[in-house]
């Protein structure tokens, strides 16, 4: 029997099941019905209390949109990881299940975790279909900078190249602020524009992107553009990767990756655009010369 046999005859056993896959590779699965269900390997515990509105789905290209609530109970569900960012942006499927024939299942919704919340001993997320990536500009852009970022495919930098990463340990963390023990041999600023993974202790596997670098007080001090979401504590290691400026100079001269830059580096400015031909001035009316 199928699940649209199931739901034709009439009297029917049917529930929701929800998988998330966060971005460090962690899978869980919660269900609304009120025993756990199990398939495709994954055990989808009843425990969490999830439950969600009703999808609203339309065709065209309009952004697919719903919301779940659950309560802070399950063991792989913390208010920790959440308030750490860990679940921000997880893959999400939900199928229409039959309770008491798992195998009769269908996919009604694919998309990921949108803004979550907390209220009390409960949570609330916006649930975003796959249509939601439409909302986001893209396409090439034509300036001076590199329109890359640093490690990517179209860069094609190996930023584990000896070099251009460092492991240490902190010595105390103060807001975005991280001292490290020194880093011989790595120039002041090295980092600066670049990232920081935490390895060990409750923020292990968060990452933050790097404001300033500076060398002080025989220490490596870094400055991060934000707050990392979860606890620091001095021991805790961490590693760092050299950043990029986005400028043809530094691609060349810091990464010796030029043939790869992907920005327009001779590309008149907007005041050359705009002026007008003078004697004795560089814009004569003739063509531009790299």
């Amino acid at each position: 029997m199928t699940l649209r046999d199931h739901l034709a005859s009439g009297a029917t056993t049917i529930a929701r099941a929800w998988a998330l896959k966060r971005a460090d590779g962690l899978q869980l699965g919660f269900t609304d019905h009120d025993r756990d269900l199990e398939f495709d390997g994954l055990l989808f515990r009843a425990s969490a209390g999830l439950s969600a509105r009703a999808l609203e789905q339309v065709t065209g290209l309009a952004v697919d949109n719903s919301e779940a609530v659950g309560a802070l109970v399950d063991a792989g569900l913390t208010e920790a990881d959440i308030t750490a960012g860990r679940y921000d942006g997880a893959e999400l499927v939900i199928w229409q299940v039959n309770w008491a024939a798992p195998d009769q299942r269908q996919v009604i919704f694919r998309g990921s975790l949108g803004e979550i919340t907390r209220e009390g001993g409960a949570f609330r997320t916006e649930l975003r279909g796959l249509s939601e990536a439409l909302n986001i500009a893209s396409g090439r852009v034509y300036h001076a900078d590199c329109a890359a970022s640093l490690g990517d495919a179209a860069c094609g930098f190996d930023l584990d190249a000896p070099g251009f990463h460092a492991t240490a340990p902190l010595l105390g963390a103060k807001g975005a602020t991280l001292r490290l023990a020194p880093l011989a041999g790595l120039a002041e600023g090295w980092f600066a524009q670049g990232t920081v993974t935490v390895q060990t202790g409750q923020a292990a596997g968060l990452a933050g992107q790097v404001r300033f670098d500076r060398v002080e007080d025989q220490a490596r001090v870094i400055t991060l553009w934000s707050q990392l979401r979860a606890p620091l504590a001095a021991g805790d290691q961490v590693i760092l990767r050299a950043g990029c400026d986005k400028r043809a100079e530094t691609c060349r001269l810091k990464f010796n990756n030029f043939l790869n830059f992907r920005g327009f580096p001779h590309i008149p400015g907007d005041d050359w655009m705009t002026a007008y031909p003078r004697q004795g001035q560089p814009n004569r009316g003739g063509p531009i010369r790299g």
